[in-house]
C-alpha cells in the first residue's frame, strides 16, 4: 500500500496511529483494540482495516528536510529528502513535488542524497536524518536507483543507524562513499566511513575511530576524487540529555589521499580539548580551501578555513550564531565558482564573500536551516532546506519556490472529533501552531487553494491539540506547560500556565515542573470540565504528591472551569 507521506506511519506505535487514520478515512466506528498474545505491537486485529483505503486529506505543507541534491546535467531537476516523509522529485524547479520512495524504502526518514554527475540516472540514499533532536527515526541503511528514482534497490548498511553524507566519485557512479553517524542511542560497530566499488553490492569499512564515535560529515575534492575529508563526531541520544561532542584525539577531522584506504587525523590549529558536531568542504573554485565548521567550547566554536589542503587551519569566524543548537544544524557550503564566497544553514542562513570572515544573513521562507546543494555551473541556482521542507532558487536566494506543495509535514500526534462531518487535528513539528483539517469539503463549490480548508489550532508545534468531547468547538491545545483553549465559534483563545517558568536556556533540574517535547493532555470522557496535564511528578493544583494531573482554575471565579 502507497502511504501519503503527509500521513506516514512513523514509530513503533504506528499501529495505533493507523487505527486512528483509518477512522478518520474510512469514516467508520471499529471495536475496541485487542492485544495478540505473541506480539505486544499488535494492538488491532489487521482483519479489521482490510476495507479501509487512504486518501489524502492535507493539508500540502512541508515539513523537516535534512537532505537535499540536485542534477548538474539537468538543471531543473532536484531531490528532497524529508526526515519522516521519504524522498521527493521535482523537474520544474521545484513547482511541484513528487513522492519517489514509497513502497520502497524501510523507513521515511533520509539523511543524505548524492546523485551521479556522470551519470544522472544513479541516485543514492542514505537514510536517518543526522539531526538527531529529541524525537529520532532511526535510518535503516542505503538505497540506490538506476533510473532517476523510478525504482530503488537496497545495497546495505542497515544498522549504519543515521547517515550524515553520501559522496559519488564524479566519473565512475559505481564508487561512493557513505558517512556513517551510527545508533543514535548508544554504542555501535557500523559507524564510520565505507566505501562501495560495485554500486552498493558490497561496502568495506575504511575509517572507523570507535563504536561511538561516528562520522557525519564527508567532502570530495572534485579535482582529485581521491582525496577526501571526513568529520567524526560522538553524538549520543538519551531521554532526557544528548551527548555532543568528544575528546579532539578522537573527533574532528580526517583527511584521505588514496581514495580512502588510509587516514590522518588534522588535528593542528584545530581544537585541541573538545570537538562537537562539525561539517567540511572542499571549494570547487580552489581545491586547496578547506571550509570546516565546527562545535567547540567557548571561542573556539566557529568557522576554520585552510588555504593549503588541510596542512594549516585558521579560526576566521566564532559568532555563536553560526553553530547554535550544532547538533540540530552544523553545515557548511562552498560557493563552486568563487572561493570566497562560502555559506552557512543554521537556525539563520548566512553568506559569506570574504573567505568566512564575515557573514550576512538571507532569506528563507523557514527558519531553522539545514542543508543545500548549489549548481556547479550556475551559482545562483541551488536548493535549500529547513524545518519547513525544501525551496528553489534561481537567482541567488533573492526569491525562493514555494514549501506549500509538498505534504511532508512531520505530526506528533493525529485526533479527530465526534461530529459529522468530523474535524482532523495535529501538531506539526516547527510550524508555530497545530492544523486543523476538515475530513471532507466544507462546501459543494469549489475552493483557490487547499490551504483554504485547513485552520490554526490552539497550542504550539508540540500538541498534543485535542477537541472536546461532545463540544467539538472548544479544542485544547498544549506546548510544554502552557494549555491553550480555542472557542471555534468565536475565534477567541485563552492561554494558561501550569507554573510560569521560562523553558529554555537554563538546566531542567532548577525547574519546578518539567515536560516531555509532546506533553500530554487530555479531557476526561465522563467530566468534560475536567482536564488533566502530563508532567515528571505527580502534583495537583501545585502541590506534590496529590495526583498526576495539574487543574487549572478559572481565574476570576476560583473554579474548575474547563
Amino acid at each position: 500500500m502507497r502511504i501519503p507521506c503527509g500521513l506516514r506511519i512513523r514509530h513503533r506505535h504506528g499501529v495505533r496511529l493507523l487505527v486512528g487514520l483509518a477512522l478518520l478515512v474510512g469514516g467508520l466506528v471499529l471495536p475496541a483494540a485487542t492485544r495478540a498474545e505473541d506480539d505486544p505491537n499488535v494492538l488491532v486485529d489487521p482483519v479489521l482495516l482490510r476495507g479501509l483505503r487512504y486518501r489524502m486529506v492535507g493539508p500540502t505543507r512541508g515539513g523537516r528536510v535534512t537532505a537535499v541534491a540536485g542534477t548538474r546535467q539537468q538543471p531543473g531537476t532536484f531531490y528532497m529528502g524529508a526526515t519522516g516523509g521519504g524522498v521527493w522529485k521535482t523537474t520544474d524547479y521545484g513547482q511541484t513535488w513528487t513522492n519517489v520512495s514509497d513502497g520502497f524504502f524501510a523507513t521515511g526518514s533520509i539523511g543524505a542524497i548524492a546523485v551521479a554527475e556522470s551519470n544522472p540516472d544513479v541516485v543514492y540514499v542514505g537514510t536517518g536524518s543526522a539531526a538527531i533532536r529529541s524525537n529520532v527515526i532511526q535510518g535503516r541503511g542505503v538505497y540506490r536507483s538506476r533510473d532517476a528514482g523510478r525504482t530503488w534497490t537496497f545495497v546495505g548498511l542497515r544498522e549504519a543507524g543515521q547517515i550524515g553524507a553520501v559522496r559519488v566519485h564524479p566519473s565512475n557512479p559505481d564508487l561512493a562513499y557513505v558517512a556513517a553517524l551510527g545508533q543514535p542511542f548508544g554504542p555501535s560497530p557500523e559507524r564510520g566511513v565505507f566505501r562501495t566499488t560495485d554500486g552498493g553490492t558490497t561496502w568495506t569499512k575504511v575509517l572507523f575511530v570507535n563504536d561511538r564515535v561516528g562520522v557525519v560529515s564527508l567532502a570530495m575534492n572534485p579535482a582529485d576524487p581521491r582525496e577526501l575529508y571526513a568529520g567524526a563526531w560522538r553524538a549520543e541520544r538519551r531521554p532526557w540529555t544528548i551527548i555532543s561532542g568528544g575528546p579532539a584525539s578522537q573527533t574532528g577531522l580526517y583527511k584521505s589521499t588514496d581514495g580512502g584506504d588510509t587516514w590522518s587525523k588534522l588535528g593542528q590549529d584545530l581544537p585541541f580539548d573538545l570537538i562537537g558536531k562539525i561539517a567540511v568542504d572542499v571549494s570547487r573554485a580552489d581545491p586547496r580551501r578547506v571550509y570546516v565548521l565546527l562545535e567547540a567550547p567557548g571561542d573556539q566554536r566557529g568557522v576554520y578555513r585552510s588555504d593549503d589542503g588541510g596542512e594549516r587551519f585558521t579560526q576566521v569566524n566564532s559568532d555563536v550564531d553560526l553553530v547554535r543548537r550544532p547538533f540540530y544544524y552544523t553545515y557548511i557550503t562552498a560557493d563552486p565558482k568563487d572561493p570566497d564566497t562560502v555559506y552557512v544553514n543554521n537556525e539563520s542562513f548566512f553568506k559569506s564573500t570574504d573567505g568566512g570572515r564575515t557573514f550576512t544573513r538571507l532569506r528563507t521562507p523557514h527558519g531553522d536551516n539545514h542543508g543545500m546543494w548549489i549548481n556547479p555551473d550556475d551559482p545562483s541556482l541551488f536548493i535549500q532546506s529547513n524545518d519547513g521542507g525544501a525551496n528553489v532558487t534561481t537567482n541567488g536566494g533573492r526569491t525562493w519556490t514555494t514549501q506549500m506543495n509538498q505534504p511532508t509535514a512531520e505530526l506528533y500526534q493525529v485526533e479527530v472529533d465526534d461530529q459529522f462531518p468530523y474535524r482532523i487535528y495535529g501538531a506539526q513539528q516547527d510550524t508555530g501552531w497545530p492544523l486543523i483539517v476538515p475530513s471532507l469539503p466544507p462546501q459543494a463549490g469549489g475552493y483557490v487553494d487547499a490551504l483554504q480548508f485547513s485552520s490554526t489550532g490552539p497550542g504550539c508545534e508540540t500538541g498534543p491539540v485535542k477537541p472536546t468531547p461532545g463540544r467539538p468547538y472548544v479544542v485544547w491545545g498544549v506546548c510544554k506547560g502552557e494549555i491553550s483553549r480555542l472557542d471555534l465559534r468565536t475565534g477567541q483563545e485563552s492561554h494558561y500556565w501550569v507554573y510560569p517558568q521560562d523553558r529554555y536556556g537554563h538546566a531542567p533540574r532548577g525547574e519546578p515542573f518539567r515536560y516531555p517535547h509532546p506533553a500530554e493532555g487530555r479531557t476526561a470522557q465522563r467530566h468534560r470540565h475536567r482536564r488533566g496535564h502530563g508532567r515528571h511528578a505527580p502534583a495537583a493544583d501545585g502541590s506534590a504528591g496529590a495526583g498526576n494531573a495539574i487543574r487549572v482554575r478559572h481565574p476570576a471565579t476560583n473554579r474548575e472551569r474547563l
